[in-house]
């Protein structure tokens, strides 16, 4: 319950903080530039090294490949035949392929499934989730914010994207074996817990909700393919197709039908992909979430 206490609770406290005239316009970018600079990569070194890399991890690993990828042939397919911006397009493959799995995903999980849920959801969030964003998410930016950007600009802002140079120092680290000791970690910990409470406040100060906004019919669209459509294509996957049944099967489907994924949005609105329309995935999506996420749990309940 302090999880959506809090999440709730930083929302409203940027939405207030953003009427203060003590903070700067600019506000909610510093704040986008620290998650991105030091939160993020802190995560990474912290669970990355810890990850057990075995066949088992498959599956729970390829959830959010495969929602991204679903995203991305759906939104750029509509992109297509009806003329959208690119801008929009983009936007909504970052926002809709990407779950939030880690922040509203582990308490959920957690408080289901227990430790033994966490730790799938673990592997589905920091291998899946997390570097699907640091790679193609970033490439992705790159492309539809720049136009037809060439492949060495994106692969250029692929290795300077700092958690995707976390990531590779990391799972070096994790294939030879080493591990920081425990304070290190412990500091990594504190640093990356600073990910969601900053990012909400980032999101609630840039946070608009215009009745008369033109963004309304695409926010329908990208929550219909985050909260029903993804869910349904890793359920579909998974267990009639592949025969898998069981309790990392249920944590795969529930992760996949998680509310639009906070840092996603604040990589969008930093290239440019309708800041906007972002802030409203994610401002949206959560609460609209909980009521999608009850279903669908009492739907896995069979599998």
């Amino acid at each position: 319950m302090s999880s959506f206490i809090l999440l709730f609770g930083c929302l409203l406290l940027g939405m207030l903080l953003r009427r203060l005239p003590d903070f700067p316009r600019n506000s909610p970018l510093v704040l986008n530039q620290f998650i991105i600079y030091i939160s993020m990569p802190a995560l990474a070194l912290y669970f990355i090294p810890e990850v057990t890399l075995n066949t088992a991890v498959l599956l729970p690993v390829a959830v959010a490949w495969i929602c991204f990828a679903g995203a991305a042939l759906l939104f750029w397919g509509l992109g297509r035949a009806f003329g959208w911006p690119r801008r929009i397009v983009g936007c909504l493959i970052l926002t809709a392929g990407l779950g939030n799995t880690s922040f509203i995903g582990f308490p959920v999980i957690e408080a289901i499934y227990g430790q033994e849920g966490l730790k799938t959801a673990i592997l589905i969030d920091q291998p899946g989730t997390f570097m699907v964003l640091s790679t193609l998410g970033i490439a992705l930016a790159a492309y539809f914010s720049s136009g037809q950007a060439g492949a060495g600009v994106i692969v250029n802002r692929i290795i300077r994207f700092p958690p995707f140079l976390m990531f590779v120092l990391a799972l070096g680290m994790n294939l030879a074996g080493w591990h920081f000791s425990d304070d290190v970690k412990d500091v990594f910990e504190r640093l990356g817990s600073t990910v969601s409470p900053l990012a909400l406040v980032s999101v609630g100060m840039q946070l608009r909700l215009e009745r008369r906004s033109k963004h309304w019919g695409f926010l329908a669209l990208g929550l219909v393919y985050q909260l029903i459509l993804a869910p349904l294509l890793i359920w579909l996957l998974y267990v009639p197709v592949l025969g898998q049944r069981g309790q990392v099967v249920q944590v795969c489907v529930l992760e996949a039908a998680m509310a639009p994924m906070i840092t996603a949005s604040i990589v969008a609105a930093s290239y440019g992909l309708k800041p906007r329309l972002a802030n409203m995935m994610v401002g949206i999506g959560i609460p609209v979430s909980i009521l999608t996420l009850a279903a669908w749990y009492w739907l896995v309940q069979g599998v």
